[in-house]
């Protein structure tokens, strides 16, 4: 007789909607998530708590990971850009890795692609260094803006850190097939984030952003059609909560939005 392995369920950063990294661990315990995420650089320019550089608040931080026995799944984020001096994320990669990280989530901000792909190529190659996985999401205001986009870029890679970071909200907004999830091999992936978000939508990167960042919706609350992308998520796939929405938790907490986000996941993808 054969077991299946558990899921591993982890409270993307974005879900715990501007709470601290020690609260977002126990809220994570506390719902009965597995893992966590955290932002230690920025995104988009936003104020972030200073988990980089603050000893204490690092000290802090495994002292609860520690007794709730929540682990670290992903860190975010590495952009490259044009400018993109790798060597400057040293700091970055030896935080994340002190606390236990396993991926590092990647975006791109460059319209070059020999560039892109030299940068990410030797990007793959210095996280393997960390044991770390670069992440590739694809999101459609950014360089790698579809699901196919983010393959390419992987399999050119040809490194083992390679994988494609698969998001609901960026698939269905992006113009891809399910085909194209279907075709994706499981083994260039390593989570993915689910979310639900509001249909119709602002197909603006001014609005995609902002529903990204502030408005997506608890699984089944939305338009998205999740049970056919849940019907090709691996059993064995991490799967990252990523629910960011200011309103909500302003009116319920941010405790109750990661709660009631996970039941939801759980309930998609028959757990």
């Amino acid at each position: 007789m054969t077991t299946e392995t558990p899921r591993l369920y982890s409270l993307g950063y974005l879900t715990g909607n501007g709470a601290d990294p020690v609260t977002a661990v126990k809220i994570a315990a506390e719902h009965g998530y597995d893992m966590v995420s955290f932002r230690l650089l920025p995104a988009g320019g936003e104020t972030l708590h200073p988990l980089l550089d603050d000893a204490t608040l690092l000290t802090e931080v495994k002292s609860a990971m520690r007794d709730t026995g929540v682990t670290m799944a992903d860190a975010e984020m590495i952009r490259l850009k044009p400018e993109t001096e790798l060597a400057a994320f040293t700091p970055f990669l030896d935080r994340i890795a002190e606390l236990g990280a396993r991926h590092v989530l990647v975006a791109i901000d460059d319209t070059d692609p020999a560039r892109t792909q030299d940068n990410y190529t030797a990007l793959c190659h210095l996280l393997g260094t960390y044991s770390l996985t670069a992440d590739l999401e694809f999101m459609p205001w950014t360089g790698c803006k579809d699901i196919a986009g983010a393959r390419a870029l992987v399999e050119a890679a040809g490194h083992p850190a390679a994988a494609v970071l698969f998001d609901t909200l960026h698939f269905d907004r992006c113009g891809a097939t399910l085909q194209e999830l279907i075709d994706l091999p499981p083994a260039l992936m390593n989570y993915v984030q689910i979310c639900d978000g509001p249909v119709p939508y602002d197909p603006s990167d001014e609005g995609l952003i902002a529903v990204a960042r502030t408005a997506r919706l608890i699984p089944g609350t939305g338009g998205i059609d999740l049970a056919a992308i849940a019907a090709h998520i691996p059993k064995d796939m991490t799967v990252s909560v990523e629910v960011p929405n200011i309103d909500l938790t302003a009116r319920i907490g941010a405790s109750e939005v990661a709660r009631r986000s996970l039941d939801a996941t759980k309930l998609l993808l028959g757990d």
